[in-house]
């Protein structure tokens, strides 16, 4: 990103401070008419991207070029075109009224920016799926087999991509997804930076688990969760936490790409931890439309879980190489930790609204105003009116990117449903299931991090949805014996946690890279080792859908079978690969253990407590048991 000169940069930064503040208004006291809230936000936020993201390595670095002007003044037209024939644009019959040439040409300006922005500010890779989807809109009708479909006029091609509010492309419910709660959430987070919240977490971790062995590890992983509950980003979150906890590790005896590896697994699992969990999350309760709370809730248990695992993989890493807790001078005190307690309190009015089931925007309106309020009550938190610009410009960058990968995922979406390739797609993950529900699974796992190669995690979540969860809801419903609108949740939440997930695995991992950089390690075996402390996200995402008690369904003595199942499963994974349990392991034993934490992890044609039994006697035997014997 260019560092603007600063007459530039302060106007800049003054845009993106007003646009956030018209949404967090929005927020609070209503949205306009939904073409209207849409337009309004891709006008305001995609091109500032030209201003900020150069379009080469040799172009200026520090101000825009005029063909960077030409291009936001382009990207601006449509979308200033749409707010002003607002009333023509939602009366309009979707193909069948008339899509004149002035809407054809503003659809393809529309398109192209949005496609530059996308590969100047977010994934080339997203670009790129962006234009084979246009392209099989155009010549589809000449593949053969599974993969033909009718022929598509461009005119059709641009409208399904543009001007189809109520089904997909750039105007469809994705973006307006994005333009309301999700935007008011990311100011939320960006306010809780702003106000010190960050601090309060940091200092938090580290008087939690400072004192421990492994300690920077372990407040590496407390404070990337803390923080990536506001950021959303697994790329912002290492960037922002792992400058300083990788450093530390290292410097008490963790490999760089151990260090990298915990930091990327932990910043990743932000986006799977509530309350406010990441913007797919949002999206899902879209698509759904199951409550936003209803899906927090579901998700607790196994938010929790990713982060025990990654807890007992760093403190089993720690043992085996014999490490120190962090320096007692570096451990803050409880009683500065609880100078920035009352900042915790809007994060309580945020869950306690969406509890009472207030509307998602509804509640982070009010949790932004309370963390304002809150913040002044100290003056270490205390927020002048810099800190508040300040804040809501950092929102407009966060929200900048996001809402051209969202656009662009709606054009993949819109093309994937009008040529039946949703379809297709899933009719060949099907056939290669050949009726088993466990292989339908992996092939989806598998296809979702593939996606998550090129693709950021919302857009690879939205279109591994369309593919996937209907197959889900088909072959489980019969497998499980379970009605479709019970697995409805727990489908999504399995693509939702291997869309995270992507972010930490190899071979192109975007957060693990991040982490990589700043420990000067190898990004491919940073994403290894990302992988494997980040293990639990593999069980859990299948427990979602053979263990319900995961979920918080069922009785008490389910959920606390199904919790005590991953608990039991992660702890043998995770000291298997260190080789460390209690003491340590020798190549046999590591293979018996994880066969039984793999066992008790994936193997449901059992009774859940013989699963249970062979995985805690694998513990005991193989942890307890020589133990006990070189005692005797």
């Amino acid at each position: 990103m260019r560092d603007l000169a600063v007459p530039l940069k302060l106007a800049v930064t003054l845009w993106l401070a007003a646009a956030a503040a018209i949404h967090l208004y929005f927020g609070g006291f209503g949205f306009p008419e939904p073409i209207t809230t849409r337009g309004f936000h891709l006008l305001v936020f995609v091109p500032p991207l030209f201003l900020l993201y150069p379009a080469r390595k040799a172009s200026p670095q520090g101000r825009p070029s005029l063909p960077d002007w030409l291009w936001a003044a382009a990207a601006a037209a449509p979308h200033a075109w749409v707010m002003a024939h607002w009333a023509e644009v939602s009366d309009r019959m979707e193909y069948v009224d008339p899509f004149t040439p002035t809407m054809a040409v503003l659809a393809v300006l529309a398109i192209v920016t949005l496609l530059e922005a996308t590969r100047r500010a977010v994934e080339v890779g997203l670009a790129w799926m962006v234009i084979i989807s246009l392209a099989y809109m155009q010549w589809g009708h000449w593949l053969p087999g599974v993969l033909n479909t009718r022929p598509f006029s461009p005119s059709e091609i641009l409208e399904a991509s543009w001007l189809v509010p109520t089904a997909g492309g750039i105007y469809g419910p994705l973006t307006g997804i994005v333009a309301t709660t999700i935007a008011v959430f990311i100011i939320f987070g960006a306010f809780m930076q702003g106000s010190g919240t960050g601090r309060l977490f940091s200092n938090l971790g580290a008087a939690a688990a400072g004192r421990f062995t492994g300690g920077p590890a372990k407040v590496a992983v407390i404070t990337s969760g803390l923080f990536g509950t506001m950021s959303g980003s697994s790329v912002s979150n290492v960037i922002t936490t792992g400058a300083m906890t990788i450093p530390l590790m290292i410097r008490i005896g963790y490999r760089p790409t151990i260090a990298g590896g915990i930091e990327s697994a932990a910043s990743v699992g932000g986006a799977l931890m509530p309350p406010v969990m990441g913007a797919a999350a949002f999206v899902m309760a879209e698509i759904t439309g199951i409550a936003y709370g209803s899906i927090v809730v579901a998700a607790a248990i196994g938010a929790i879980l990713y982060y025990f695992a990654i807890l007992v993989a760093v403190h089993v890493e720690a043992k085996r190489a014999g490490m120190a807790p962090m320096p007692a001078a570096d451990i803050p005190s409880w009683r500065e930790v609880a100078q920035d307690a009352h900042l915790v309190l809007p994060v309580a009015l945020l869950v306690w609204l969406m509890m009472d089931r207030w509307s998602g925007n509804f509640a982070a309106f009010w949790a932004t105003i309370a963390m304002i309020a809150v913040a002044a009550l100290r003056r270490r938190s205390r927020m002048g009116w810099r800190a508040i610009l300040q804040s809501l410009a950092n929102a407009g960058l966060t929200m900048a990117p996001l809402a051209v990968s969202i656009a662009g995922a709606g054009i993949v979406v819109s093309a994937l449903t009008a040529t039946g390739m949703v379809v297709a797609l899933g009719g060949i993950i099907k056939d290669l299931a050949a009726g088993s529900f466990p292989l339908l699974l992996v092939l989806l796992a598998v296809t979702v991090l593939v996606l998550g190669m090129g693709l950021p995690t919302t857009p690879s979540y939205i279109i591994a949805a369309a593919i996937g969860v209907p197959q889900i809801l088909e072959l489980g419903s019969a497998a499980l014996g379970v009605p479709q609108a019970d697995l409805l949740l727990p489908a999504h939440l399995f693509i939702f946690y291997f869309a995270v997930l992507a972010d930490a695995s190899p071979p192109v991992a975007a957060a693990a890279f991040a982490a990589a950089a700043i420990a000067r390690a190898s990004p491919l075996v940073t994403s290894m080792e990302a992988t494997r402390f980040g293990i639990a996200g593999f069980t859990v995402g299948f427990a979602f859908l053979y263990d319900p008690g995961i979920m918080l369904h069922g009785g008490l003595g389910g959920i606390l079978l199904a919790t005590a199942i991953q608990v039991v499963a992660l702890t043998a994974l995770c000291a298997a690969y260190a080789g460390f349990l209690l003491r340590p392991m020798g190549a046999v034993a590591r293979l018996l253990l994880a066969a039984g934490g793999a066992f008790a992890a994936f193997y449901h044609g059992v009774p859940d407590l013989l699963r249970l039994g062979i995985g805690a006697g694998a513990l005991l035997l193989l942890g307890a048991g020589p133990l006990l014997l070189a005692r005797r």
